[in-house]
C-alpha cells in the first residue's frame, strides 16, 4: 500500500503555507538537535567507554541516517502535519498512531526535563549555591515563552540558536587545534595517542555497548524535520535537507569528540561538566569556560524550546485526530491552544519537582529514559516505511541494520547500573500507553457488541 497523494485543493493550501527553503529546514534541524545531550551527555558516554565513544557516535550517526531517510521518503511523498504518528496510523491503524503519538509526547517531555536539569547544572558554574529547581523554573518559563510566540517566531529563534551552537563547537575545535600547535601553553605532546586496544577501549565491549544510547541521544530531534515538512516550498527537497543536516552534525560531532578525548585522560571526565571544558581546562584559556558554557546554555535552551514546540504541536494534532481529548485542540486567545500548553507546562513542573528531589542522579536517569522512548518511536518509523511506499531491497537492508542498532542501544542500558533506572522508567511509560490502548480496544469491542444486541434475533 502506498501513501495516497493529496488532492489538488489541499496541495494548493499547503503551497500557501509552505515558506521554508531546504537549507532553512536543515538549519532548524541542526538547531533543534545540538543540545545538552551532546555538550553534557557525551561526557557520561566517555566515562562508560573512553576514547571509543567515537565508535558509538559513528554507529548512532548511521542509525539516525537510516531512520531520518525513511521519514524523509514518506514526508516527500505525502507531508503530514502529524508526521511519523500519521504514518504509523496509516500503516497499522489507530492503535499505532495513538501509541506513536503518546510515546513521542512522553519522550519529548523527558527530553525537556533532561535539558532543564542540564541547564541548571551548567548555570551552577557561576552560582554554585543556587538550588537546581530555581534555575529549572526560570528556564521553563523562558521555554514556554518561546512556544507562545508561535511557529514563525520559533523558526527565527532556532535559526539564530543554530548558528550560535555551531560557532561554539567550532570555537572548541579551533582552540584545541591551536593548543596542539603550541598556543595557550600547549604543544603537540599534549595529544594523547591511544596505541593499544586497552587505551582505546578501556571498559571493553560492554562499556562501548552501554555508551551507544548517549550517541543516539545526541542526534535526538530529527523528528522536527518531519513535523515541519509541510512548510517546505518544495516537498521533495526534504531528503536533501535531511542529508545536509546529518553531514554537518556528524562532522562537527566526530571532530570535537576526537579532540576532547585526545587532550585529557578518561578519568578526568565527570557527569556534571562538559567534556569540552575539561579538555581545555589545563591550558591558558580562562575565558573559554565562560563563553563555552554560555553557548551550551543557549544550545540546551533551544533544544528544550524545540521539544516543547514539537510536543505541543503533536498534542494538538492528536486531539484533532481523536487520539487525545478534544479539549487539547480547543483554541483560545493565545497562538497555542491553552489546554495543550497547560499539559506541557504540567510535564515541566514534574521535571522541576524531580530536580528538587533527586539533584544528583536525575540527569542521567531522565536522559537515558528520554533516549529510549525516542528510539521506540524510531522503530515505528522503520516498520511503517514498507507499508506506505514501495521499498527497494536496499531499503529493507537499511531498515534491518537500523533496527539492530536501535536494539543494541536499548539493551546496552541494562549493562550499566546507572543507566538501568532510565530503562525501567521508559518501560513504565510504555506500559501506561499499552494499558490505555487495551482499554480503548476492549471498550470499542464492548460498544460494538452492545450495538449488535440492540435488536436481538427473533424480535420480529
Amino acid at each position: 500500500m502506498e501513501i495516497p497523494i493529496r488532492n489538488k485543493s489541499k496541495g494548493k493550501e499547503n503551497t500557501k503555507e509552505a515558506k521554508l527553503a531546504w537549507w532553512q529546514l536543515s538549519l532548524i534541524g541542526v538547531g533543534s538537535i545540538i543540545g545538552t545531550g551532546y555538550f553534557l551527555g557525551s561526557g557520561i558516554g566517555i566515562l562508560k567507554t573512553g576514547p571509543s565513544i567515537i565508535v558509538s557516535f559513528i554507529l548512532a550517526a548511521l542509525g539516525t541516517y537510516i531512520v531520518s531517510n525513511a521519514l524523509s521518503k514518506m514526508s516527500a511523498q505525502n507531508p503530514q502535519k502529524g508526521s511519523f504518528r500519521s504514518y504509523a496510523k496509516l500503516a497499522y491503524g489507530r492503535w499505532a498512531g495513538f501509541s506513536s503519538g503518546w510515546v513521542y509526547w512522553f519522550s519529548e517531555m523527558l527530553i525537556s526535563g533532561s535539558q532543564l536539569t542540564a541547564l541548571s547544572l551548567l548555570s551552577r558554574f557561576w552560582y554554585p549555591n543556587v538550588p537546581l529547581w530555581i534555575f529549572a523554573t526560570g528556564y521553563a518559563i523562558l521555554g514556554i515563552t518561546v512556544v507562545l510566540i508561535g511557529t514563525k517566531g520559533f523558526e527565527r529563534v532556532e535559526n539564530v540558536f543554530a548558528v550560535i551552537k555551531i560557532a561554539a563547537i567550532l570555537m572548541f575545535i579551533c582552540l584545541a587545534i591551536a593548543v596542539l600547535f603550541g598556543f595557550f601553553g600547549g604543544s603537540s605532546k599534549d595529544f594523547l595517542v591511544h596505541n593499544s586496544m586497552k587505551e582505546f577501549l578501556p571498559k571493553g565491549i560492554t562499556g562501548l555497548w552501554s555508551s551507544l544510547i548517549f550517541g543516539f541521544y545526541a542526534f535526538s530531534g530529527i523528528e522536527i524535520l518531519g513535523i515541519l515538512a509541510t512548510r517546505l516550498k518544495v516537498k521533495e527537497e526534504i531528503q536533501k535537507s535531511n542529508t545536509i543536516m546529518l553531514i554537518i552534525l556528524t562532522i562537527i560531532y566526530l571532530s570535537s569528540i576526537f579532540l576532547a578525548t585526545s587532550l585529557v585522560v578518561v578519568d578526568k571526565f565527570n557527569t556534571e561538566e562538559s567534556p569540552f571544558i575539561i579538555a581545555l581546562d589545563k591550558f591558558n584559556l580562562s575565558f573559554f569556560p565562560h563563553v563555552f558554557i554560555g553557548g551550551i546554555i543557549i544550545a540546551g535552551f533551544s533544544t528544550m524550546a524545540a521539544s516543547l514546540f514539537a510536543v505541543t504541536s503533536m498534542l494538538v494534532t492528536m486531539s484533532e485526530d481523536g487520539d487525545a481529548p478534544k479539549v487539547f485542540s480547543k483554541k483560545g486567545k493565545l497562538k497555542v491552544p491553552p489546554y495543550a500548553l497547560a499539559l506541557t507546562i504540567s510535564g515541566m513542573i514534574i521535571s522541576i519537582v524531580l530536580s528538587r528531589l533527586m539533584p544528583d542522579s536525575v540527569y542521567e536517569y531522565i536522559t537515558t529514559a528520554a533516549g529510549l522512548m525516542l528510539l521506540y518511536n524510531w522503530v515505528f518509523i522503520l516498520i511503517s516505511l514498507p507499508k506506505l511506499i514501495k521499498a527497494t531491497g536496499f531499503d529493507h537492508v537499511k531498515r534491518i541494520i537500523g533496527m539492530i542498532l536501535i536494539l543494541l542501544a536499548v539493551s546496552g542500558t541494562l549493562l550499566h547500573e546507572s543507566s538501568r533506572p532510565g530503562f525501567f522508567v521508559s518501560i513504565v511509560f510504555l506500559l501506561i500507553i499499552l494499558t490505555v490502548v487495551l482499554i480503548m480496544h476492549f471498550g470499542k469491542s464492548k460498544k460494538k457488541k452492545k450495538e449488535k444486541n440492540i435488536f436481538p434475533r427473533g424480535i420480529y
